[in-house]
């Protein structure tokens, strides 16, 4: 996938486009979880951690086709994310690279 954990995105297309955050985890192979962005309220029963229970605000997965890549090498603008196949040491790898830039990423 082009979107990794950690990477910093911007959401181009819902009801939060063109908010930024850092991915926290990718869900499924094709969706991620974004640091504070696309809330949704989720109902809890009471348990031992959570003995009140009620409604609970919780980031909810996103398309990844709805993220940008931000580049700081590009003045952190989103950019499109394509993989390249390189040789490094004898051995060919596939590494991310930007187009706006027209350098790897990773």
């Amino acid at each position: 996938m082009k979107i990794k954990k950690g990477d910093e995105v911007q959401i181009i297309a819902g009801k939060d486009r063109g908010k930024r955050g850092k991915v926290l985890k990718v869900v499924k192979g094709e969706r991620v979880l974004v640091e504070k962005l696309n809330i949704m309220k989720k109902h809890t029963r009471p348990t031992e951690k959570e003995p009140r229970g009620g409604i609970v605000d919780k980031e909810a997965p996103i398309h990844v086709s709805n993220v940008m890549l931000v580049s700081a090498r590009a003045g952190n603008r989103p950019v499109r994310v394509n993989y390249k196949v390189i040789e490094r040491s004898g051995k060919t790898t596939k590494v991310r690279h930007s187009h706006k830039m027209n350098e790897s990423i990773d």
